[in-house]
């Protein structure tokens, strides 16, 4: 059993018979009623609750189980999605999405705080002062990646029925010393994440392709792969066909062709190995 430690990953299980949910209020055990910042706009069968701390500020989180119907869209389009660290994500009809590189921006006073914290006397106040101002500044850097994911992941469900990602090794992608700053301050697992759920909720399909799929190398006009393609090689130059294309707008539409290729053999019209569906 875990040792649970007062300042040090505060949060606790509570079960659905323990805790009452009323309007903008939670009763908690040994607490009683505290007041919350939001209702419970959701209805369903709770099934649990968690209640943990980030920085000075408490969270709630409900488990609910309810019955979703996915809604039926028409006239959808297929897109790929190329994740990168220039940009946030290159969408194969051209659109770009920017990051907001959060922790490479507040880097500075990241730094700051750190050294602050560690001039202090362990357990002082002044220590728990400055501990708490390191302690907002991660949640803040948190809360700015989360915001943008969740607007770009929302986009993607509200305007494509089909989408087409890269089955990503980001922990294999993070060894590369020059860029694992830049790509964890992107969030490409949260990404994924959201998009999962979301798509589940919308009635989207998630398509993957393999993490082996030459989404970069290959030609998204006709298919030849460019072996010798090298991270600076920011334009993607054909030697077959003559085609010149942004790098990662070429993937995005070698995503988006898999996805098409994938539904297809979904309905038992053409066979594909080189991706899988997620979610329907």
């Amino acid at each position: 059993m875990e040792n649970k430690k007062k300042g040090q990953n505060d949060s606790f299980y509570i079960a659905n018979d323990q805790f009452k949910i009323d309007c903008k209020k939670i009763r908690i055990p040994k607490i009683g009623w505290i007041r919350l910042k939001e209702s419970l706009n959701l209805s369903g069968k709770i099934l649990s609750g968690a209640v943990s701390r980030i920085a000075d500020k408490w969270f709630v989180s409900i488990n609910l189980s309810m019955e979703i119907t996915p809604p039926t869209f028409k006239n959808q389009d297929v897109a790929g999605v190329d994740l990168g660290v220039k940009h946030l994500a290159v969408l194969s009809n051209g659109e770009q999405i920017e990051g907001t590189n959060p922790h490479k921006n507040l880097l500075d006073k990241l730094r700051r705080l750190n050294k602050s914290l560690s001039r202090k006397v362990k357990g002082s106040k002044n220590w728990l002062k400055s501990k708490l101002k390191l302690s907002k500044l991660h949640a803040r850097i948190a809360n700015i990646r989360k915001d943008v994911l969740h607007k770009l992941t929302t986009k993607l469900v509200q305007e494509f029925d089909v989408i087409g990602i890269e089955d990503l090794n980001v922990s294999g992608m993070v060894r590369n010393h020059k860029l694992s700053r830049s790509i964890l301050d992107m969030g490409f697992s949260e990404f994924r994440r959201q998009l999962e759920y979301k798509s589940v909720i919308a009635g989207v399909k998630i398509v993957v392709a393999d993490r082996f799929f030459p989404s970069s190398k290959m030609c998204s006009r006709c298919g030849n792969v460019k072996s010798d393609l090298t991270l600076s090689d920011r334009v993607y130059c054909c030697n077959n066909c003559g085609l010149r294309l942004d790098r990662d707008l070429n993937a995005a539409i070698n995503l988006k062709n898999t996805a098409v290729g994938s539904t297809v053999s979904a309905c038992g019209l053409i066979s594909s190995g080189t991706a899988k569906l997620v979610a329907a």
